[in-house]
């Protein structure tokens, strides 16, 4: 499978190179930042009454007086899929002050 050339299909294609089957659902991890607490916390809040089937972890990042929120969700990991749940984060953390970091998945 040929992924496009930029960071998202990069990683698709280094986790098929490693042998991850991308044509069935992962937990996929979308990794979103914030200076405050109380705003990482807004963002937590919002994602847990708009979606549930997600699921919200926040806590301190590695870098201090950073939050970090990890949004997981069961999904097929194609290239189109992943773009526009990303942006969708993306924009919710936009709104909160904060920022996406990347994504991953869990295996």
């Amino acid at each position: 499978m040929n992924f496009p050339d930029d960071e998202t299909g990069q990683v698709l294609a280094e986790m098929q190179e490693a042998g991850i089957d991308l044509s069935k659902h992962h937990d996929i991890v979308f990794f979103n930042l914030f200076e405050s607490k109380e705003s990482a916390q807004k963002m937590a809040d919002f994602i847990g009454e708009t979606m549930p089937d997600v699921k919200v972890k926040l806590g301190p990042d590695e870098t201090p007086n950073v939050w970090d929120i990890d949004c997981t969700l069961s999904m097929l990991p194609s290239y189109d899929n992943v773009v526009e749940q990303e942006s969708e984060f993306e924009k919710f953390a936009d709104k909160f002050d904060g920022y996406n970091d990347g994504w991953g998945i869990e295996v």
